[in-house]
């Protein structure tokens, strides 16, 4: 087990990575419990978007997906969200509850095990104002089961900000994510200035992902609305 202080904005968290986690059924390492340098740059976005973007998470309600060590999720909440849920596959939840013990925001952040795609885990979650995932896009095959649970969670107005390094399958999956009614804009040009033009930021793109329904109601709302005071890129 790794401790690490990680600084968002002016204040600190301490996140714990689980070195020593593994697959119960492949035995191989869960990276997932790891903090991935596209956790700490969507965790810098979410800083800036305060001022640059004049987005204030005060009072918001926040899930992150595939949360992993939960870093996005409990900036999130240090920066005023009100409540904050904290999601990922059953091994790695007992490392998200340590993180939130450790940085003492039990009163308002969750943590639930939710597998993408299943009504049952996620039926009793509700709607949420932001959603938040971070490296994500590993197999295009897990995209219909990802855009079935960011349907559910949403409701009009929902922003998805989503964080990944660039990968050979990143582009297939986002595709997959498009075919399910989704749009998805490119922030990655204007990702530098927002974080501070740091090292992890040039391997790391930012997207917006904009929902299309919510039952019979339309939930897109227009770009504009989501990237403040940027020029959308396409993502291929």
């Amino acid at each position: 087990m790794v401790m690490r202080e990680i600084q968002v904005a002016d204040q600190s968290l301490v996140v714990f990575e689980l070195d020593d986690l593994c697959d119960s059924v492949t035995g191989r390492a869960l990276t997932g419990a790891w903090v991935w340098d596209s956790a700490l740059v969507l965790a810098e976005w979410l800083a800036a978007a305060q001022d640059q973007l004049e987005f204030s998470l005060r009072g918001k309600s926040v899930i992150e997906l595939g949360a992993g060590a939960g870093l996005p999720g409990l900036a999130a909440a240090l920066l005023g969200a009100s409540r904050v849920v904290l999601t990922d596959v059953g091994a790695l939840i007992p490392g998200l509850r340590k993180n939130v013990e450790a940085n003492g925001l039990g009163d308002r952040v969750e943590v639930s095990e939710l597998v993408w795609g299943s009504d049952e885990s996620v039926g009793e979650l509700g709607e949420f104002e932001l959603v938040l995932m971070s490296d994500v896009f590993f197999d295009a095959e897990d995209m219909a089961a990802l855009a079935k649970t960011l349907r559910k969670v949403c409701k009009r107005g929902t922003r998805i900000w989503a964080a990944s390094e660039g990968r050979p399958w990143t582009g297939e999956c986002l595709n997959e994510l498009e075919k399910e009614g989704f749009g998805i804009v490119e922030l990655a040009s204007e990702l530098a200035p927002l974080v501070g033009a740091k090292e992890e930021s040039d391997s790391v793109s930012l997207y917006s992902l904009i929902p299309p329904y919510v039952g019979d109601n339309v939930i897109a709302v227009g770009v504009s609305e989501f990237v403040t005071n940027m020029e959308p890129n396409n993502y291929e």
